[in-house]
């Protein structure tokens, strides 16, 4: 039996345990307090300067966060990658993408200079940083370092 998925409810808040293997199944995971229908994350969540506290920082889980733009060649590279993470790691790394030039206030904050930029972080602090194009094996890597 695997590890469940911390869900936060987007209506009260709470924090939900949502087993994969009911996912797998097809069931429609609800809210333990207020029964509302749980988003679930298989895909890299879009975030932005207005919803990073949200997304990022209350997150119940380490939470993986590519900093890209359109433009760039070598984010294009990444962004497979990120997408199949987000997909193989739902439930115990939260993934999501930052486009720095929709976004310039929060790639301020974080002093990015270079894109792709993967940030590790948990609480909003950034436990890691990941500059340029790496492989999916060296990401997995540092992730599981950090998680440890």
């Amino acid at each position: 039996m695997s590890d469940p998925q911390l869900v936060r409810c987007p209506s009260c808040g709470a924090t939900n345990r949502v087993p994969l293997e009911k996912i797998a199944k097809g069931l429609q995971p609800v809210c333990g307090r207020c029964k509302t229908a749980l988003p679930f994350e298989n895909k890299p969540v879009k975030v932005t300067d207005a919803n990073f506290a949200v997304e990022v920082e209350r997150s119940p889980l380490l939470v993986l966060l590519d900093m890209w733009a359109p433009w760039c060649g070598p984010c294009g590279m990444v962004a497979p990658v990120i997408e199949e993470l987000a997909a193989e790691m739902a439930g115990r790394v939260r993934v999501a993408k930052l486009n720095v030039d929709e976004n310039p206030a929060t790639a301020a904050r974080f002093g990015v200079q270079s894109i792709p930029t993967l940030l590790l972080l948990r609480g909003g602090r950034v436990l890691d940083r990941i500059v340029g194009v790496q492989s999916k094996a060296a990401i997995v890597q540092r992730i599981e370092r950090v998680a440890a």
